[in-house]
C-alpha cells in the first residue's frame, strides 16, 4: 500500500469527524507504522478513515456521545448465553428477553450475550460468520429488541475463526482475497517459548486448493488463528467490530486477546503489537462510536492483566478482575482472608474512564493463572484438590518444558464454596455463597454476574459426562417455566439466591459510594473478615464487611471510625460508637455500614 501524505489524512478525518483530529490521526499512524512499516501505514490509515466516515454517516442520529463517566453505581453486568433460558417454541433470544423483562428488570443494566453467531464448536467461540446471528438462537431483530432495554456486550472473537468459517473457505478455495489471512509457520519453526493454554498441538493441517497447509491453531484444530501481520485482516476485523455498534452493542468484549500477534522466539502472548492493535480499535471507536466501551478478556497473571488498561486507560476501558474469583474461593474455604486482603490493597483506581469488571464466575472455569505469584504452590494445589472434591475437574496448560500446570478449575461457583458431596442446611450454603457474591458487588469496579450464579445453579455433571467437555459443568440450559417455578418457591436454593441477589443489587444502586470511580480502602479487621471502605467524591461512605467464617465475629467500631454512627443498610442494624462500641457479624454475614444518614 502506498503511504498517504499526512495532509490528505487530515482532510479525510476533518470530514469524518467534523473537527480537526490531529492527535488521533498521528496516534493511529504511529501505531500502523509500528505494525506494518512506514510505506504501508498511510494507506491502511486511509482505509480506516474511509470506514469510520462511512459508519458515522450511516449511524446518524443513532450515534451516542461519551459522557463524563461511562458508568455509575447503578451498573452491573449479566453474563449469559443466548440459549441459557429456553421457552419453546419461542426463539431462545426471545425467551431470554422475557426472563430479563419479567424477572430481572433493571437490576442488571448491562447484558453480555456470549457469542450468538453461527459456530462449529466450543459452544460458540469457533465462529463461522461474524456478521450473522445463529438462526437456532433467533435473529438480529431479537438482538435489537434486547438493545432497547439493556446495554449489550457483544463478543469480538477475533483471535481465531472456525475451520468452517467464510474466511477459511475462501482461503482453502484459493480466493486471492484471503491470501495470508492465516499463519503458515515455517517447517522448522521453534515453538518452545510459545505460551500454551491448552494441551493440544499448536499447528494443524488443512486441505486447500493449493495442497495441504499447516496453520497456527492456539486453541485447537477447529479454531484457526488470524494473521494480523496482514493489514487486510485488521481492516476486515475493524469493519466487523464497528458494525456491532450499529447493531446495538454498547460494549465490545475482546475474547482471548493476548494471543493476537505472533512472533517466533517469544511467548506470542501480550506482545507490544497486540496492545497497539487494541489501541487502534479503541482509536477507531473513539472516532466512530465514542460511547462504545472495550472489555478485554485476559486469563493471565494479575500484572499482565493490568497492562490492558494501557496508559491509565488509553486501551481497554474495562478489564476482567480475574484474580478476585480464586482468592475469594480460597478465603471462604479456608476461613482466612489474609491473601485476599493483601492482594486487594494493590488494587487502585485507574482513571475516571477505566475500571474493573469484578467476576466470581463466567461461562469458563475459575482461572488459576491469576493466582501465580499470589498464592503459594501448596495453596494452588489446595484449590485444585478442592475442585476434585467438589465434583469438578481441573484443566491444565502445557509449559515449555513439557510439564502441565493448572489453568482453570471447572466447577460451578455455588458448588465451589459448598461441597455437593457433603451438603449442609440450605441457609448455610446460600449465606456462604452470597458472601462471595457480595464481595464482588462492593469491590472497586463494576460487578459481573453469571446467569447461573444469579439463579443458584449447581454443577451440571451430567452435561460433562455426556459431552466430555469440562466447561459444560457451568453451562446448563434452563427451561423458563421450570426456572420461574423454582424462583417462586421460597424453599428452593434458586429462590433464596435469586431473591437475595436482587436485593443486594437493588440496594447497591442507591449508594454513590459504590460508583466505579469511588475510592476504595482495604481495612484490617482480622483474617476472618474481608472489609473495604468505599467513599464517593461527594463524601458518601459505605464500609462493606464480609464474615468469611462459620463463627460469629465482633468488630470494634473504632477500626471503622471514631465517634461516628453507622447503619447497616442490609439489615437496618444500627451501631453508635458511644453506645456498645462494636458490630457483631453472624456466620457468613454481609454488612454494608453506611456512615451518618
Amino acid at each position: 500500500m502506498a503511504r498517504l501524505e499526512l495532509p490528505q489524512v487530515k482532510k479525510r478525518l476533518r470530514t469524518a469527524d467534523g473537527a480537526d483530529s490531529a492527535e488521533a490521526r498521528e496516534r493511529m499512524l504511529g501505531r500502523l507504522e509500528l505494525l506494518y512499516g512506514r510505506e504501508s501505514a498511510g494507506g491502511v490509515l486511509e482505509e480506516i478513515v474511509q470506514l469510520v466516515a462511512k459508519l458515522r454517516q450511516s449511524a446518524g442520529a443513532k450515534r451516542g456521545a461519551p459522557t463524563e463517566a461511562p458508568w455509575s453505581e447503578r451498573d452491573a453486568l449479566l453474563i449469559t448465553y443466548g440459549d441459557s433460558v429456553l421457552d419453546p417454541p419461542k426463539a431462545p433470544l426471545a425467551a431470554l428477553e422475557r426472563f430479563l423483562r419479567e424477572e430481572v428488570g433493571d437490576s442488571l443494566p448491562f447484558v453480555h450475550l456470549l457469542p450468538f453467531y453461527p459456530y462449529s464448536s466450543d459452544d460458540g467461540f469457533a465462529v463461522m460468520d461474524f456478521r450473522k446471528v445463529n438462526p437456532e438462537l433467533g435473529s438480529w431483530n431479537d438482538v435489537e429488541r434486547l438493545s432497547r432495554d439493556y446495554r449489550l456486550v457483544f463478543d469480538g472473537v477475533i483471535n481465531h475463526v472456525s475451520a468452517s468459517s467464510v474466511y477459511m473457505k475462501g482461503y482453502a478455495g484459493a480466493d486471492a482475497k484471503y491470501d495470508d489471512f492465516f499463519i503458515e509457520p515455517p517447517a522448522d519453526a521453534d515453538t518452545s517459548t510459545v505460551l500454551r493454554t491448552r494441551n493440544l498441538p499448536l499447528f494443524h493441517e488443512y486441505e486447500t486448493a493449493r495442497g495441504r497447509k499447516r496453520l497456527w491453531t492456539t486453541f485447537g484444530p477447529d479454531m484457526v488463528d488470524l494473521n494480523y501481520a496482514n493489514p487486510r485482516v485488521l481492516l476486515e476485523i475493524l469493519d466487523v467490530l464497528l458494525s456491532y455498534a450499529e447493531r446495538g452493542a454498547a460494549v465490545i468484549r475482546l475474547d482471548a486477546i493476548p494471543y493476537l500477534w505472533k512472533r517466533l522466539g517469544t511467548s506470542c502472548a501480550h506482545l507490544p503489537q497486540t496492545h497497539e492493535i487494541i489501541k487502534l480499535i479503541r482509536d477507531a471507536f473513539d472516532l466512530a462510536f465514542p460511547e462504545v466501551l472495550l472489555l478485554t478478556e485476559t486469563n493471565a497473571p494479575h500484572h499482565e492483566n493490568l497492562s490492558y488498561f494501557g496508559d491509565r486507560g488509553d486501551e481497554a476501558q474495562m478489564i476482567y478482575n480475574f484474580t478476585l474469583a480464586p482468592l475469594v474461593l480460597f478465603a471462604l474455604t479456608t476461613g482466612d482472608g489474609t491473601k485476599l486482603t493483601q492482594w486487594a490493597r494493590t488494587i487502585e483506581k485507574v482513571s475516571d474512564h477505566a475500571t474493573y469488571l469484578n467476576v466470581t464466575a463466567t461461562h469458563d472455569g475459575i482461572g488459576m493463572r491469576p493466582t501465580e505469584g499470589i498464592l503459594s504452590e501448596a495453596e494452588r494445589a489446595f484449590l485444585c484438590d478442592l475442585a476434585y472434591a467438589h465434583a469438578g475437574t481441573v484443566s491444565g496448560k502445557r509449559n515449555p518444558d513439557g510439564t502441565l500446570s493448572p489453568y482453570e478449575l471447572n466447577l460451578n461457583y455455588f458448588d465451589a464454596v459448598n461441597n455437593p458431596n457433603r451438603p449442609e442446611p440450605a441457609e448455610v450454603e446460600v449465606a456462604r455463597f452470597m458472601v462471595s457474591q457480595a464481595i464482588a458487588l462492593a469491590f472497586l469496579g463494576i460487578p459481573g454476574v453469571y446467569i447461573h450464579s444469579l439463579v443458584g445453579s449447581r454443577n451440571d455433571t451430567e452435561a460433562v459426562r455426556a459431552s466430555g467437555i469440562a466447561r459444560r459443568i457451568n453451562r446448563a440450559k434452563m427451561n423458563l417455566g421450570e426456572l420461574r417455578s423454582e424462583i417462586a418457591d421460597a424453599a428452593t436454593i434458586r429462590a433464596r439466591v435469586f431473591r437475595e441477589y436482587k436485593r443486594l443489587l437493588d440496594l447497591r444502586c442507591r449508594e454513590k459510594a459504590f460508583h466505579p470511580n469511588a475510592r476504595q480502602e482495604v481495612l484490617d479487621l482480622g483474617s476472618s473478615v474481608f472489609a473495604i471502605r468505599r467513599r464517593s467524591d461527594s463524601g458518601e461512605t459505605v464500609a462493606a464487611l464480609n464474615n468469611l467464617t462459620s463463627a460469629t465475629v465482633s468488630i470494634g467500631m473504632e477500626s471503622l471510625t471514631a465517634g461516628a454512627a453507622w447503619r447497616d443498610i442490609l439489615s437496618e442494624d444500627k451501631s453508635e460508637r458511644e453506645g456498645h462500641g462494636f458490630f457483631r457479624l453472624r456466620p457468613y454475614q454481609v454488612a454494608w455500614l453506611r456512615h451518618g444518614r
